[in-house]
Parts: structure tokens; sequence; C-alpha cells
């Protein structure tokens, strides 16, 4: 479990792998925001490895949206499985979302 972080051309990709909880998600917040704060305004988070992600992951995820908009960035997210793009429909947070089917698809037209 955990996260790895690249850029590719002037976005910043997060790949999170396992699952997105109360356990993590300070991490991968802590992440975004430092990204965030040393210039960085397009961000994807891939989650094309992981199979859950629980209220505090949905939370960290809308503070992170928020916080990088307030920047005038943008945060997409990509390859969500069946289950996630359930939970996210259901929550109504895939209108607040641009959500790829894959990574490439989230790096399109940045």
């Amino acid at each position: 479990m955990g996260f790895t972080v690249s850029n590719q051309g002037d976005v910043t990709v997060v790949e999170v792998e396992g699952q997105l909880i109360v356990g993590n998600r300070q991490e991968l917040k802590q992440k975004v925001l430092e990204d965030l704060e040393n210039g960085a305004r397009k961000f994807v988070i891939d989650f094309s490895e992981t199979g859950y992600i629980d209220s505090s992951g949905l939370g960290v995820l809308v503070s992170l949206s928020k916080k990088i908009r307030e920047k005038g960035g943008e945060l997409r997210l990509s390859s969500l499985n069946e289950d996630l793009r359930t939970l996210f429909e259901l929550t109504k947070l895939d209108t607040l979302f641009r959500i790829a089917d894959d990574k490439a698809a989230a790096l399109e037209g940045f």
C-alpha cells in the first residue's frame, strides 16, 4: 500500500496502490499539497491499482480538489474500477471530478 508520484510533462501523476483509507489519506494529501505549493497545477490521481476507497479517502479527494481549484489548477481521476465508479456515482462525486477510463485519457488535453 502506497503512492507513486511522477511527472508527465507538467502534470503530476499520483498512483494509488492498494486502498485509500483513513490510515494513508494524510500521506496522499501531503504529497499533493507539497507539489501544489511548489507550483504544480495539473494533477491526475490514478486508481488502476486501487480496490477500495473509504469515506475519509473520498473526503481527502474533495478537499484536494477544492485547494487545487483555488490555485487555478485541476485534479482529474483515472482508472476507477466498476465498484469505485459506482461509489462516485452514488455520492454524486462524479459531477465534481473529471473521471477518465485510463491514465492516458486523463492526460489528454491537459
